[in-house]
């Protein structure tokens, strides 16, 4: 069974709660839109672009978006750049910060530009947090992540908060460019400095997270409150069963984000995994380095994602030197080939997000081969030799792709 390690600050408050209750569609209106008429804008026409940059967000959240702009905060000062990280705060009612961190204590001087790692329909709720004094005076850009080919027309109000608009990879870019363009704003791309300034793994072996060490381990690796139907652990679940049956020598490790506030897809989990002696479970909140550990324990990571707007989870397991087995579709081809990972292929299929988060008419997702995926992973489990050198390739890919050039490119283009 999954061992959470849960405190009672971690488990769901009531204000969550009852946030949860409404309908995905009004909270989305909500904020964006709502809170949007009352939450300090920027300058229309912000002024010239001093040194330095603000990089703000949830940064004390275990999320995609909290990582990224840690990712970024880091990579920035990498690049001699003087920096402010402001936490904005959770951004759903009632949760509270994952991690210990130190944000900036007073605003960055009027000039500096700030990065917002909030995307565009809780922005506005973001921008009351960040005040008038922060948002006004500079040029705000945000930096935004979305998984479908098409963005949501709420994503619209979000764009009346920043000048610029910033996108992890071509695949989201291409989604955000169509609403970009109503205000004259295009997309640049932006991706992740995964291999600028890297968490270094904390010193755990794989007895901490209960693994056996004579094992080939897969790892996933997804946080429930990004969506359980686009992470897809379902089919992982399905791929490592396939592959492997009960073999004690062949462990799956479900490491799942934010389960304590998912408890029904949790037990759908438990459910699909049931009979299985050879799956081990983690939904503890990690810290990066802690997270890094767990992966670097690992042989192999598996992603059956439907969609991804970047892919974070195997971006650093590639950097790491671990082979990866992903869904052939979406954001992470943009570091992604047959050269550097075991590609999965899929079908497209019309969206099915029983939470509402992608109800975007006509939109797609991919449908991975669950069968292929199987083969994909009992080929690398029985050859080292090939898991090692996929894992040489992908690290030496990811360190020459997501360094910080491109996050320097777009620093020297704000200042023309």
């Amino acid at each position: 069974m999954p061992r959470s390690g849960l405190s009672e600050s971690q488990r769901l408050h009531p204000a969550h709660r009852l946030w949860r209750l409404l309908p995905a569609g009004p909270r989305r209106r909500l904020l964006a839109h709502g809170v949007a008429l009352v939450a300090p804008r920027p300058d229309r026409e912000p002024p010239p672009a001093v040194p330095g940059l603000a990089v703000a967000g949830e940064v004390a959240r275990a999320s995609g978006l909290g990582e990224a702009a840690r990712l970024f905060h880091a990579a920035a000062r990498q690049l001699g750049e003087a920096c402010w990280l402001i936490d904005t705060g959770s951004l759903v009612p009632g949760e509270a910060p994952d991690l210990a961190v130190e944000g900036a204590p007073a605003p960055p001087p009027d000039g500096v530009p700030m990065l917002a790692f909030v995307n565009a329909p809780t922005l506005p709720v973001a921008a009351m947090r960040l005040g008038r004094r922060r948002m006004g005076g500079r040029r705000v850009i945000g930096h935004w992540v979305w998984e479908l080919e098409t963005a949501p027309a709420t994503w619209a109000a979000g764009l009346r908060f920043v000048h610029e608009v910033w996108a992890p990879t071509r695949f989201t870019a291409a989604a955000l460019a169509p609403l970009a363009a109503r205000r004259g704003l295009t997309v640049r791309v932006v991706p992740y400095p995964v291999a600028a300034a890297p968490v270094a793994p904390a010193k755990l072996g794989r007895a901490a997270w209960g693994l056996p060490e004579d094992a080939v381990v897969t790892l996933v690796s997804a946080s429930l409150a990004s969506s359980m139907a686009r992470k897809n652990p379902l089919a992982a679940i399905r791929a490592h069963r396939l592959a492997f049956g009960d073999r004690a020598d062949r462990v799956l490790m479900l490491k799942l984000g934010h389960a304590e506030h998912y408890r029904d897809d949790l037990a759908a989990l438990v459910a699909a995994a049931e009979g299985a002696r050879n799956v081990i479970w983690e939904t503890r909140t990690l810290s990066p380095a802690e997270s890094r550990a767990l992966t670097r324990c690992c042989d192999i990571l598996l992603s059956l994602h439907r969609s991804e707007g970047f892919g974070l989870v195997p971006a650093e397991a590639m950097l790491l030197g671990k082979p990866v087995v992903a869904t052939g579709w979406s954001g992470n081809m943009d570091f992604m080939d047959r050269d550097t990972a075991a590609l999965v292929g899929y079908r497209l299929v019309k969206v099915d997000d029983p939470r509402g988060n992608y109800a975007v008419p006509g939109a797609v997702w991919a449908e991975p081969d669950v069968g292929e995926a199987a083969r994909h992973l009992a080929h690398l489990a029985e050859d080292p030799a090939a898991r090692a050198a996929l894992g040489a390739r992908a690290a030496a890919s990811v360190a020459q792709t997501l360094g910080t050039r491109p996050l320097a490119d777009a620093l020297a283009a704000l200042r023309g």
